[in-house]
């Protein structure tokens, strides 16, 4: 046993921790006492590599300021670099969902850190009077400020990959919509028949409600690049050096490769959450849109021949374990399921984010851990939506053209000329008989089958 083992200590006693762990006594607790999603913090290697920045950034910091010895800024910022670059993050294994407002993150951080520097310098791991996981590692620092600061550069390093995903899928509905701008259709509102619309106009109207929100992430994105780091405890930069915060910051800035900004008032950016809930409601909206998106190309696919059937999705597996040749529209039906979870994420944020008191907010992981869920799902779900329906949909002309010429929506293109009643008697009748709206409004004896073509042909449509 304890060939396996090495004993830690700390203010509740002892505990075994594995001998080749890099992780220590408070991560080990940490793991026992957090069981309950599975899914650890190197789930998320951007919030691994981000800490291990921060960590960078405070240690270059805290050995300008005197207050590391050369050997162990080079060992702490040597351990962080093999971090940032994908080593050793099996060792950060403490669950997303933990208790402490993000303490036991921290220290599995400052403990992977401490015994990777520990090996650098020559020494067995948890030989901590050489260099100790508090003393060195977290050296003018604290979770609540560490931990923070962590997230918002985690979610910043994938907002790049959300608005080239918004781009690619934009992208791939203009392509359908140049291929289908010559389709004519019935365009409806409240699902009933309505007034003539090409299919190219209608997917058009998808790629622009995509696009549109690219400028809104980068936008909301911003609010976090406001960090609190050398704020410490609760923000009042208690155990730090003079300036800390700044020059920590600017290390950071040129780790990380754009420009983060120390809150202004440290106090009040130890607890507020607010960047976190305006963040989650910009990716709410892009659900709740591309879930309307997914509706439409369901039902526009609808049949494929007691439905609507205007359009075809690209067949990506089979539909039923019981009726043959059934294809199911899967893809968009997993991006609705993916909106929805999004969209409970950004319910569970804004009720985390309520709930803090006082100088900190203590659901802080629950908060990081829902947002860094939705930009995982998101990306994926846009990728797929593009990449396995979008691009494949092709267009059943014919069926556009037949429901077009069998509805009455071609009656309101006569309004301008007959005006509104005349119009409406028209398409009545030929809703009533199941006739051409050409052919009721000859047998009402108000147009010839040819003034009614021109007036159609001349309408102006999108």
């Amino acid at each position: 046993m304890n060939d396996q083992y090495r004993i830690e200590h700390d203010s509740l006693g002892e505990l075994q921790v594995p001998k080749d762990a890099y992780y220590g006594i408070h991560t080990a607790r940490a793991a026992q006492n957090f069981t309950v999603t599975g899914i650890p913090l190197h789930h998320f290697p951007e919030l691994v590599i981000s800490l291990a920045r921060v960590k960078k950034a405070c240690a270059l910091t805290n050995f300008e300021s005197k207050l590391l010895t050369d050997i162990q800024a080079n060992a702490i910022i040597e351990s962080c670099d093999d971090i940032i670059e994908g080593d050793h993050h099996d060792q950060f294994i403490v669950d997303m969902m933990q208790g402490g407002a993000g303490t036991s993150t921290n220290m599995n951080a400052n403990e992977v850190i401490a015994n990777l520097a520990l090996e650098k310098m020559g020494y067995a791991k948890g030989d901590y009077q050489h260099l100790h996981p508090n003393d060195h590692v977290n050296c003018s620092q604290s979770t609540n400020d560490v931990y923070p600061t962590s997230a918002r550069v985690a979610v910043l390093s994938k907002c790049k990959e959300l608005t080239d995903k918004q781009l690619e899928l934009s992208a791939a509905f203009k392509e359908r919509a140049e291929a289908f701008s010559h389709i004519l259709k019935v365009g409806r509102t409240q699902l009933q028949d309505a007034v003539p619309i090409t299919l190219g106009s209608e997917f058009a109207a998808y790629a622009v409600t995509i696009e549109e929100d690219v400028e809104r992430v980068i936008q909301l994105s911003q609010l976090l690049k406001e960090i609190n780091l050398g704020g410490t405890a609760i923000g009042t930069c208690i155990n730090t050096p003079p300036h800390f915060a700044y020059k920590a910051v600017r290390h950071l800035s040129d780790l990380v490769g754009y420009e983060l900004i120390p809150a202004e008032n440290l106090i009040e950016a130890s607890s507020d959450m607010g960047a976190f809930v305006m963040f989650s409601g910009t990716l709410k909206r892009i659900c709740v849109k591309l879930s309307k998106i997914c509706n439409d190309l369901r039902l526009l696919s609808s049949g494929p021949c007691a439905g609507l059937g205007e359009i075809t999705l690209p067949p990506v597996q089979a539909g039923s374990s019981i009726m043959p040749g059934k294809v199911n529209p899967v893809i968009p039906e997993l991006v609705n399921q993916v909106a929805y979870q999004v969209i409970g994420h950004d319910v569970t944020i804004t009720m985390a984010a309520e709930a803090g008191q006082l100088q900190l907010n203590v659901m802080e992981p629950v908060i990081i851990w829902n947002v860094l869920q939705s930009l995982h799902m998101l990306i994926n779900a846009m990728d797929a939506l593009a990449t396995k329906c979008v691009s494949g949909i092709t267009a059943n002309e014919k069926r556009c053209n037949d429901l077009l010429v069998q509805s009455s929506v071609m009656a309101t293109a006569l309004v301008p000329l007959i005006g509104y009643e005349k119009a409406a008697e028209i398409a009545k009748l030929s809703m009533k008989k199941h006739i051409t709206v050409a052919k009721a409004a000859v047998e009402l004896g108000i147009m010839t089958e040819e003034e009614v073509d021109d007036a159609f042909n001349t309408c102006h449509l999108a």
